[in-house]
């Protein structure tokens, strides 16, 4: 069998040898049918059959396991919902932001738990995560969510100076940092397929290669596939971007495309000349960020600097030169020792976006037979696995802790039809852009009148 899939990530391409799961053949009846084979589908059949062993659970996936995000990310398990801490507080309050905040601490913690209660071989570590500052004005943002953070009680954030940060991770560019404890960095590859394996071993069928090519809400949900059809009594949309083919969920949310690239493994003197010791997660203060990290070899990997929505969401945009071009770039100018690496790895991927960039999760409709869960925005490995405790409780039905958080059955803003679509997703890239840019070009009259 063809593993065209190993294309789509370092990680995918080096997990070790696969054999995906036979895809479902003829008609068949669950009671429960999970649409999506990543990190919040396979965790919400585990949870449902630890809740309900007798319930028959199949996870319904179009290629194999870790296809979308779950296996191409940067692997960083994080407390970040939404795009920025200040954002989520003007957007939701900052009671809701301490809320918010607590359940992806949780989450955090639920990774190392599950890598420890189950086995999972994933290259697990917790180093901790630098928010960097790159000029002043990221600086006086960073800084001002550290105060935030503060007034809200939450815990394992402080701000560090330039003369600290650059003793942690030495680069040229770095003005400070929000140094934050509660960080893990797992190989997602690895892990989802762990969670696989810990699914499967409660009772859950996995059907690999099995897109589902067409959604029957009524009079029973009923889910079709290229070789048979799912008749379900409830159904879980756990497919983030990728519900951009759906048309009951895809004016819910932007699937937004993001890259990496990937260094050859560092040599001990080019990681010595860049003073990376701690193995931290390290991202910067910019709306378009940069996010990067260090793989259990050593390879540096190093993604974002922008993210494009493509008219009409088509979701096989994986390869982008230009992204490319500007990611080698950055990386030299972070990291000058680093200028000649080889870049052995370069791929993409969609996340998923809603218009006030922030997750959702809830029932679609007054129906309470079909629930859906999205707007991971490219952080989704500790919120979609932990996820799985949300979307057991609405399948089941129960009032739950889970339940009544307030991004649980919230309003989603419906996205208008294309071609507005686009225009509005371009004009919300575009003014982050600009914003960017600005405080760049602040920054260079600022040196350039010291010089």
């Amino acid at each position: 069998m063809s593993q065209h899939w190993a294309e789509k990530s370092f990680w995918l391409a080096t997990a070790g040898d696969y054999q995906p799961d036979p895809p479902l053949e003829g008609d068949t009846k669950v009671d429960v049918a999970v649409v999506g084979g990543g990190f919040c589908g396979l965790s919400t059949a585990y949870y449902l059959k630890r809740a309900e062993p007798s319930l028959r659970v199949a996870v319904l996936e179009q290629e194999v396991v870790g296809y979308g995000a779950s296996g191409r990310n940067a692997g960083f398990a994080m407390t970040l919902m939404g795009m920025t801490l200040g954002l989520t507080a003007l957007r939701f309050g900052k009671e809701k932001t301490k809320q918010a905040h607590d359940f992806a601490h949780r989450a955090v913690d639920h990774i190392g738990q599950l890598v420890d209660a189950h086995g999972i071989d994933c290259d697990y570590e917790k180093p901790g995560l630098l928010t960097v500052a790159l000029n002043p004005g990221q600086a006086k943002r960073l800084q001002g969510e550290v105060r935030l953070a503060e007034s809200l009680g939450m815990q394992g954030l402080r701000w560090l100076d330039m003369h600290e940060v650059r003793a942690q991770v030495h680069s040229p560019m770095y003005l400070g940092a929000r140094w934050e404890e509660q960080c893990a960095l797992i190989n997602p590859a690895k892990f989802v397929r762990g969670m696989k394996r810990v699914a499967q071993e409660q009772g859950v069928e996995v059907y690999e290669t099995t897109p589902v090519t067409a959604f029957h809400h009524r009079p029973v949900p009923r889910l079709e596939t290229p070789r048979g059809n799912v008749e379900a009594e409830k159904v879980v949309f756990a497919t983030n971007a990728f519900s951009a083919c759906f048309p009951q969920l895809a004016a819910k949310q932007y699937p937004v495309f993001t890259y990496i690239v990937l260094t050859e493994p560092l040599s001990e003197e080019r990681l010595q000349a860049i003073g990376w010791k701690s193995r931290q997660g390290i991202e910067d203060g910019r709306n378009f960020i940069h996010y990067y990290r260090l793989t259990a070899d050593n390879r540096l990997l190093f993604g974002g600097a922008d993210a494009q929505y493509y008219f009409g969401a088509p979701l096989d945009r994986d390869q982008s030169p230009r992204v490319f071009r500007m990611l080698e770039q950055d990386l030299a100018r972070m990291f000058p020792p680093l200028k000649d690496a080889r870049i052995d790895y370069r791929w993409g991927g969609p996340v998923s976006v809603p218009l006030d960039f922030f997750p959702a999760f809830g029932y679609l409709g007054k129906d309470k037979r079909v629930a859906y869960a999205l707007g991971c925005m490219g952080h989704g490995v500790a919120l979609m696995n932990m996820a799985g405790h949300i979307m057991r409780d609405l399948v089941l039905e129960r009032e739950s802790e889970f339940t009544e958080l307030f991004f649980v059955n919230r309003t989603v803003i419906p996205l208008p039809p294309e071609p507005i679509r686009w225009a509005l997703g371009e004009t919300i890239r575009q003014a982050l852009k600009l914003q960017d840019r600005w405080e760049a070009i602040k920054e260079s009259k600022v040196e350039a009148a010291a010089g």
